[in-house]
């Protein structure tokens, strides 16, 4: 059975496990932190915007059942491209919006779906989610894992303003 990776920032990542943690061909997802100089940091270190770190996601799949251009798609509509310095209500660089890429065929397919939203005309500001080689992944305490099961009335109050942002870009994919 095949077996890749995908690592997306789009935010508090306990906001981003649940779009993409039951899908066909998705084995984990996991919440944690990725892109700084710091082995190992904890969430208070992440927090204090002194190691470099985004949260993050990183995703096992099968890609002969769900592709990383399919997971790429569904990335745009959970993260919003056009604000770089975080997402909804949670503001600074450890939320800034990342697709963190683990070969050069994963490149090429962000780089071209991204080139696809910008041209589709879906937005009206610009497009400016970083597209960033990987760098080592750090899981996040056990605390941070699977959140939306653990207290879903909390994450349905942080998803509102995903939900909302989905609704007004994204409700054709939704509905359709």
């Amino acid at each position: 059975m095949a077996e890749d990776t995908a690592i997306f920032a789009g935010g508090c990542f306990w906001c981003m496990v649940e779009p993409f943690d039951s899908l066909p061909g998705i084995k984990k997802v996991r919440s944690g932190y990725t892109g700084g100089h710091v082995p190992n940091p904890t969430y208070e270190e992440v927090c204090s915007h002194t190691t470099g770190h985004t949260e993050a996601v990183k995703i096992w799949f099968d890609p002969d059942k769900f592709s990383y251009k399919d997971l790429v798609d569904l990335y745009w509509q959970v993260a919003d491209p056009t604000d770089a310095t975080g997402q909804f209500a949670d503001r600074g660089d450890t939320y800034r919006p990342v697709i963190f890429v683990n070969s050069d065929e994963q490149k090429k397919i962000a780089e071209e779906s991204k080139k696809e939203l910008e041209d589709s005309g879906r937005f009206d500001r610009p497009i400016v989610t970083k597209i960033e080689d990987a760098k080592p992944f750090y899981e996040a305490e056990e605390y941070h894992q699977d959140f939306y099961k653990k207290d879903p009335f909390r994450e349905a109050m942080m998803m509102a303003p995903r939900k909302r942002y989905q609704q007004q870009y994204w409700e054709d994919k939704i509905n359709g």
